[in-house]
């Protein structure tokens, strides 16, 4: 498997280009930024990408949606119940700056969803609380989760912004992330890697 994190845009935000070694299909999560990293870095692996997947629409993680579909023609994936903040340009406008608008979603994404690319296998998982259509990406094989905002290392995804609440938040940890396997890594939109089973014994915020 094929994974590269990129540190994009403003807000240092996790991009990463994910792949099957295999076939070099491949997806992009979370193009928050600097569209030429990201397709210097789709070209390097030589990948074929099949989606741009959006964990959430917030403005520091779509900001090069518009660019790297068009650059890849790969449709952009979504959870509906975030569209309204995508539309809104990602709620960049709170934090007193602009965004590049983003194309609609070409593809709703729904709990328990599966995304084929190559021989990897997505699980969709909904875990609002950091926004309502909040989403991570699970490849069980792997063992690895692509986790947005939910879960960072030694840390939580914020839940004072519109549509945020911090019962949702701790619910989707506790009884969505928390009964996947302990070695499970987790790949965060900010910050470092860590593990399901890290987090569980170490997070100051969920003890």
């Amino acid at each position: 498997m094929i994974i590269r994190a990129l540190t994009v845009g403003l807000i240092q935000t996790n991009c990463y280009v994910v792949g099957c070694e295999e076939t070099k299909n491949g997806v992009i999560i979370d193009p928050g930024g600097d569209p030429e990293l990201i397709l210097a870095e789709v070209k390097r692996h030589g990948l074929t990408i099949r989606y741009v997947l959006n964990t959430h629409a917030h403005f520091d993680h779509t900001e090069a949606n518009g660019a790297v579909t068009k650059a890849t023609g790969a449709p952009l994936a979504l959870h509906p119940a975030d569209r309204p903040i995508l539309e809104a340009a990602g709620g960049a406008a709170l934090f007193g700056l602009r965004a590049d608008p983003s194309p609609p979603p070409d593809v709703e994404l729904h709990h328990g969803d599966i995304l084929e690319v190559g021989k990897l296998r997505f699980q969709v998982l909904h875990t609002p609380g950091h926004t309502p259509g909040h989403v991570c990406f699970y490849e069980p094989t792997e063992g690895v989760l692509f986790d947005g905002d939910v879960l960072f290392y030694r840390g939580v995804g914020r839940t004072d912004l519109p549509g945020g609440s911090w019962q949702q938040l701790v619910h989707s940890i506790e009884q969505v992330l928390f009964i996947l396997p302990d070695d499970t890594v987790v790949y965060s939109g900010h910050g470092p890697a860590t593990t399901l089973g890290e987090e569980k014994r170490l997070n100051p915020w969920l003890r």
